[in-house]
């Protein structure tokens, strides 16, 4: 459990710190209206090294009342709770199609609920209590870090196949 935390840690850390020199352009145009972004990516990660939980609705929740309770913050659960998957076939279809997408770099929004999946899926990994459901969260969680990778750092690195 330590080390998943670890490792969630890190890899924000890794996103956040890149996150600036994305390419990152606006592919929506003349299509529906882009939603907000979260405004500050550097307030995103402090909102969630401030930890979060799952309430009974299966819905992501800040654990800083306070930072919850601010526009920003709202707008970073509404993202997380309206444009994220919640199970795993779900997730594993949004990682196809952002997949099929090469040569072109994702919106920031992709970008953000790329990332946003990736910290659900982590956080769901964590919290489940049977290895085989474990196993399949982790895969998902894999598959999202290698996209998010690929969008990183380009398209050179290898990327593990989906099983």
């Amino acid at each position: 459990m330590r080390a998943t935390k670890s490792l969630l840690v890190i890899c924000l850390l890794v996103t956040v710190s890149l996150w600036p020199k994305l390419p990152l352009q606006d592919v929506s145009a003349g299509q529906n209206p882009p939603r907000s972004p979260i405004l500050d990516e550097n307030l995103m990660f402090e909102f969630l090294l401030g930890g979060i939980r799952m309430n009974r609705d299966n819905n992501i929740v800040l654990l800083d009342e306070e930072m919850a309770s601010t526009r920003p913050g709202r707008a970073l659960l509404a993202q997380i709770n309206d444009n994220i998957p919640r199970n795993p076939s779900s997730m594993m279809q949004m990682v196809k199609a952002l997949k099929r997408s090469r040569g072109r770099p994702l919106a920031q929004d992709q970008f953000h609920d790329l990332v946003l999946s990736s910290v659900y899926s982590a956080y769901q990994a964590q919290r489940q209590e049977e290895e085989e459901e474990q196993q399949v969260w982790a895969e998902v969680l894999l598959q999202l870090a290698n996209v998010t990778v690929r969008e990183l750092r380009g398209r050179y690195l290898h990327i593990y196949p989906i099983k």
